[in-house]
C-alpha cells in the first residue's frame, strides 16, 4: 500500500508526473471531474488547519469524489484515548484515502503502518508536510520553469518551520541550487538538516540574520510566520515573533522576477502592501495546492487498485 508520508518517499521523476498530471487538471479540468466519483477521502485533522483541510476537500470533490473526517481531536476518539493506529484502522473500513494532520512527529506513519489504505500525511508537528512541498515545487515549476540553478531564501522561523525542512530536503536533489538562511539566532535551522541535507549533497548555504543585505541574489524568497503553537514560552514568541516583515520598501533591490513564497497563514511577517506586487505568488500557491492534491489523490488511488 503506497502512502507519502515524507517527500522523499517519490522519486524526482515521480515529483516530475506529479507535477505534469496537475498542470493537465488546471489545463483539463472537466476530464478530470468525476475521476474519483464513488470515491471517499476521510481528513483527520487533530489539530486546526484552514488551507490544508479545505484544500485536501475541494481537490477531492473537484474529482468527483466525498469527503468525511473532523476537524480538530476533541470531535474525534482521540479524546477518549483512542490511538491513532486503531483510527486509522477503523476509517480504513469507511473511506478509500486518508489525510491525517497530527501535532505529534511520526504519528501519520504510525497510521500508514495500520491503515489498508492510502495514507497522506498533511502535517506531522515540527516535522514534514510533504503535500505543502508539493505545492510549493508546483508554484517554483510554472513560476519559474524548473528547479536548477537557482538561489533560494528561507527567512523567519526555520527552527520549527516543518515547510521549510520539506523543501529544502527537496530541493537539495536538483543542480545548481543555493540555500540562503535568513533567520534570528533562536530560530536557525537545525544542524541536523544542515549536516544531513545540505552538507551531504554538497548544497552551497549561508546564514544571516540581515534579509536585506541577501535581497538582491535571490530568486525565490520563502517566508513563514514565527509559529506560536510551537513555542514552550511566551515571552520567547513575543521577543520573535516579528523579527523580518516584508514591506515594499525592502524589495527595492530584488530581481525583477523574484518569486515571493509563504505558505500561509500570514501574521504579519508579509505587509498588505506587498500583495499588489506582481512578484507576489503566495495566493497562487493555495490555488496550486489544490491541482497537486487533486494529482497526488489520483496517484495513490490508482495505485491501490493497481
Amino acid at each position: 500500500m503506497r502512502s507519502l508520508i515524507d517527500i522523499l518517499d517519490f522519486s524526482t521523476s515521480e515529483v516530475d508526473e506529479l507535477i505534469a498530471s496537475a498542470n493537465d487538471i488546471i489545463d483539463n479540468p472537466a476530464k478530470y471531474a468525476e475521476k474519483c466519483k464513488g470515491k471517499k477521502l476521510a481528513t483527520l485533522f487533530f489539530e486546526p488547519s484552514t488551507r490544508t483541510r479545505l484544500s485536501f476537500e475541494a481537490a477531492m470533490l473537484e474529482l468527483g469524489g466525498s469527503v468525511l473526517g473532523f476537524s480538530e481531536a476533541n470531535s474525534s476518539s482521540a479524546a477518549k484515548g483512542e490511538s491513532v493506529s486503531d483510527t486509522a484502522k477503523t476509517i480504513s473500513c469507511y473511506a478509500d484515502i486518508i489525510a491525517m494532520r497530527h501535532p505529534k512527529e511520526g504519528a501519520p506513519l504510525v497510521a500508514a503502518q495500520a491503515a489498508s489504505i492510502p495514507v497522506i500525511n498533511a502535517g506531522d508537528g515540527g516535522h514534514n508536510h510533504p503535500t505543502q512541498t508539493l505545492t510549493d515545487l508546483l508554484t517554483i515549476s510554472r513560476e519559474k520553469g524548473g528547479f536548477e540553478n537557482l538561489t533560494v531564501g528561507f527567512c523567519g522561523d526555520l527552527k520549527f518551520g516543518r515547510t521549510v525542512h520539506s523543501l529544502i530536503t527537496a530541493l537539495s536533489r536538483y543542480k545548481g541550487i543555493k540555500i540562503v538562511l535568513i533567520s534570528p539566532e533562536e530560530l536557525k535551522l537545525p544542524s541536523y538538516i544542515k549536516k544531513d541535507v545540505l552538507a551531504k549533497n554538497n548544497i552551497p548555504y549561508e546564514q544571516t540574520t540581515d534579509l536585506e543585505s541577501v535581497m538582491p541574489e535571490l530568486d525565490i524568497l520563502y517566508m513563514t510566520r514565527v509559529q506560536r503553537e510551537r513555542f514552550f514560552n511566551e515571552e520567547d514568541y513575543l521577543r520573535l515573533k516579528d523579527s523580518y516583515i516584508l514591506e515594499p520598501r525592502k524589495l527595492t533591490n530584488a530581481k525583477s522576477d523574484l518569486c515571493i513564497m509563504h505558505p500561509l497563514p500570514r501574521v504579519n511577517e508579509i505587509s498588505l502592501a506587498v500583495d499588489d506586487d506582481p512578484r507576489a505568488c503566495y495566493f497562487k500557491q493555495v490555488l496550486y495546492g489544490k491541482y497537486i492534491r487533486m494529482a497526488l489523490i489520483l496517484k495513490l488511488l490508482e495505485e491501490a487498485q493497481k
